[in-house]
């Protein structure tokens, strides 16, 4: 059973006095029993071999029991949701009552993949010694994200093309692996210089990047895309450079800074277009070209706004990009936009657009002391503070009340009902209710290292903590646990606050 297992059903139980391990199975078998018909009793899924035993671990203390008890499955999801479900309705274990609650449906094979990317850092660390940790990280991410690589139609994609409600057009395979890598899993290639009918109907029914090679062939793939399908927004590599030889941090950029096809309406050749994204890119995000003096930032969670320039240096902003959906839009007065508040993008005023050259404002200069501040370039993300620039007439000022530190965070949602994902540097991840806390970490990549909560910590989300790697949650209340994971450090906010 232990070989084709799927799921594990982990429910905790509780009993109004002293119990033990038969009487838990007992309760299981008995209060079961037809309950779901015969093809989902118990006593017969186990016979065809489809549910394993059931693993049950009783503490007795002061007259109560509790516990926990574990089933390993290989029926589908719904059926496994169903079994657990039905554990619920036990109301009595031996003479005694209970209430037995399923604390967590866990996917074996979630949890065979993260130990198959352990053991790949450990032979990285074999492979590459003397790398440094950053290095064999992102080599596992890279190898982990170009293994990925499907097809849809026929045409290279990414996985999340299939379902996504946004796609990036790429001209070739080797460019879908290099997104990829860089953690854009909704690219699809055309493989050539004709766009196949497959990618202009995908354009037409969803929100569409061109992210194309900085050559001709490029521009005659916008040309025709154009045509035959809907362009929402472009990005180009720099002139005479492909897609697939950009590092990770030029591709974040120049996705962070692409051109909206609408703001320079639908006389613009594709040769303009090409010319808008490259003139964006380079004044905005410094990818840089071979030869160049300064080396682009490779970090894991930095996607650059608008590079430093001679008048000042702009904030960058951490985001996370599983499907890019870059809105280069500005209401003119070069404050950025977004649709529902869940993604931020790079904006700009019209002429930022256009590729105007000069986006500054203000007077000073890096010669003379003052400092410029770029129209546009204030952005904000989902619970992080406002980044506010203020200019006068010798210069201006840039300040951000971002928190650094747990702490600060901690400060900073306190009465917020809310919760924040934090990395190991305490950086910001995300920042969404307290009640989507659980969902919102099922599906965090990447998974959390702190989780700073504003509400009651209960026992399903510290279990799936546990299971997904967090180091630490600080919660302004501890509920009643039945166990306590070890490799979770657990702290109240007053706690914290007073140390």
């Amino acid at each position: 059973m232990d070989n084709s297992a799927k799921y594990l059903i982990h429910a905790a139980f509780a009993a109004d006095g002293v119990v033990e391990r038969s009487d838990v199975v007992g309760a299981v078998y008995g209060q079961t029993e037809g309950l779901l018909g015969e093809e989902l009793d118990i006593r017969r899924l186990q016979e065809s071999s489809k549910l394993g035993r059931i693993d049950v671990e009783v503490q007795t203390a002061g007259g109560q029991s509790a516990g926990e008890i574990t089933i390993a499955t290989s029926l589908d999801r719904v059926e496994t949701a169903t079994l657990g479900a039905a554990l619920e309705t036990i109301d009595r274990v031996g003479p005694c009552r209970a209430t037995i609650e399923v604390t967590n449906l866990e996917d074996v094979r979630a949890a065979t993949r993260r130990t198959v990317v352990d053991r790949a850092q450990e032979l990285l660390l074999e492979e590459f010694e003397g790398a440094t940790s950053d290095e064999i990280v992102e080599e596992v991410r890279r190898r982990v994200a170009t293994a990925d690589v499907t097809t849809y139609e026929g045409l290279p994609a990414g996985p999340s093309v299939e379902d996504g409600d946004a796609i990036v057009v790429v001209e070739g395979r080797a460019d879908v692996k290099a997104l990829l890598a860089a953690g854009v899993k909704n690219a699809i290639a055309v493989e050539g210089t004709d766009v196949p009918e497959s990618v202009a109907e995908l354009s037409r029914e969803r929100r569409t990047t061109a992210f194309l090679d900085g050559d001709r062939g490029g521009e005659l793939i916008l040309q025709e895309l154009r045509q035959i399908g809907d362009v929402d927004a472009v990005a180009f590599a720099p002139i005479d450079r492909s897609v697939e030889d950009l590092s990770r941090s030029e591709i974040l950029a120049a996705l962070r800074s692409t051109v909206d096809v609408a703001a320079l309406g639908d006389a613009a050749s594709a040769s303009d277009l090409a010319d808008a994204a490259r003139a964006r890119t380079s004044g905005g995000t410094a990818i840089e070209t071979p030869g160049s003096e300064s080396e682009t930032d490779d970090s894991d969670e930095s996607v650059a706004g608008d590079a430093p320039s001679a008048a000042g240096e702009d904030r960058v902003l951490a985001t996370d990009i599983d499907t890019v959906e870059t809105d280069v839009s500005g209401d003119g007065e070069g404050n950025p936009s977004d649709g529902d508040g869940s993604n931020r993008s790079a904006s700009a005023d019209g002429a930022g657009a256009a590729g105007a050259p000069d986006r500054q404002a203000g007077s000073g200069s890096a010669a003379d002391g003052g400092t410029a501040t770029a129209a546009g370039d204030v952005e904000t993300e989902p619970g992080a503070a406002t980044a506010e620039a203020v200019a006068d007439d010798g210069g201006g000022e840039q300040s951000a009340a971002e928190p650094r530190t747990i702490r600060g965070h901690v400060e900073a949602l306190e009465g917020t009902n809310q919760v924040r994902f934090l990395d190991a540097e305490a950086t910001e991840l995300l920042t969404a209710d307290a009640e989507a806390a659980f969902d919102e970490l099922e599906g965090a990549d990447p998974v959390p290292a702190t989780i700073v909560l504003d509400a009651r910590l209960e026992q399903r989300l510290l279990d799936l903590a546990a299971q997904r790697g967090v180091r630490e949650i600080v919660a302004v209340e501890l509920g009643e646990f039945a166990k306590r994971p070890t490799d979770v450090r657990i702290r109240t906010t007053a706690t914290l606050l007073g140390e």
